[in-house]
């Protein structure tokens, strides 16, 4: 359920109050890593956050496909009324109109990421073929990177490749990490061109992830995973040190996981595959606090 309802009051700092609750209780690795950041960008990321939450959810819930094009249009609504000067309704909506202001962040990347939200919502994603899945990871995580670096204080050039292939690094990363959960649910975010030069052909998620070739297939999707991790990483050395922090600390965490879940391999049984705290904590401290 989305996390967001219109209020009655317009209390900014209410409203962030809120917001910074609902965050916190996520658990997320992403506040860990915010946590590094000022006060004012710590809170803009927060706002960010809980929006793609809100989106994610109406995505997400079992509900008509006409009930979550509504919420997402709804979405869209708040977007333009936010940059239009005009008031918003829901709580989230309230918050980002600071962090809008205050760090010019684009509208065309909120809208974005609502467009990525809709690709789930319209249907079962099932093997799209690789210019689908690259635009859903651009949708979907390259744009709340866009939003992201803005907020870390940096407007390089160098920092919008920063958000292109960490945003695609991590989503690689989560679809890999997730394919049983997704298959479950009939989704399966496997590249259509992967599938069929591993030799298989159906495309029945849950068949697909017990395929004796599944293995390869996900081996030759965290290569390039960890291609864009090594992109990304190039790519902060182009900026200020101190705004990348939280990027940094974010590839460390999924680069662990994208590690851990090569050992492990893919062929079933898969184990839930988890980052220890006290390796999120040598994360943070070789790349998060130095």
């Amino acid at each position: 359920m989305s996390m967001s309802a219109p209020l009655e009051t317009t209390d900014a700092s209410a409203d962030l109050t809120e917001v910074t609750r609902q965050v916190g209780q996520a658990k997320s690795s992403f506040y860990t890593a915010m946590r590094l950041l000022p006060e004012d960008r710590r809170n803009a990321m927060y706002v960010i956050y809980a929006f793609c939450r809100e989106v994610d959810d109406i995505a997400d819930e079992p509900a008509p496909q006409d009930e979550k094009q509504r919420g997402l249009a709804t979405w869209r609504a708040e977007i333009e009324a936010i940059y239009a000067g005009r008031p918003a309704s829901l709580l989230v909506a309230r918050a980002l109109v600071g962090p809008v202001r205050q760090f010019d962040l684009q509208k065309a990347d909120f809208h974005a990421v609502i467009d990525g939200m809709a690709m789930d919502a319209e249907r079962d994603i099932v093997a799209p073929d690789a210019a689908e899945l690259d635009l859903y990871c651009d949708r979907v995580a390259s744009a709340v990177g866009r939003l992201s670096v803005r907020v870390f204080g940096t407007w390089a050039p160098k920092a919008d490749e920063v958000a292109e292939h960490l945003g695609r690094a991590l989503q690689l990363t989560n679809i890999l990490r997730d394919i049983d959960e997704d298959a479950e649910r009939g989704r399966l975010y496997l590249p259509r061109e992967t599938l069929e030069h591993h030799g298989i052909a159906t495309r029945d998620p849950m068949a697909v992830i017990a395929h004796p070739a599944i293995d390869a297939v996900c081996t030759e999707l965290a290569a390039e995973a960890h291609r864009r991790f090594e992109l990304a990483d190039a790519a902060m050395a182009g900026c200020a040190k101190n705004a990348m922090r939280p990027a940094r600390m974010m590839s460390g965490v999924y680069g662990a996981i994208l590690k851990r879940l090569i050992r492990r391999g893919w062929t079933a049984p898969r184990a839930t595959v988890k980052v220890p705290k006290l390796v999120k904590l040598w994360i943070a401290l070789t790349r998060g606090l130095l």
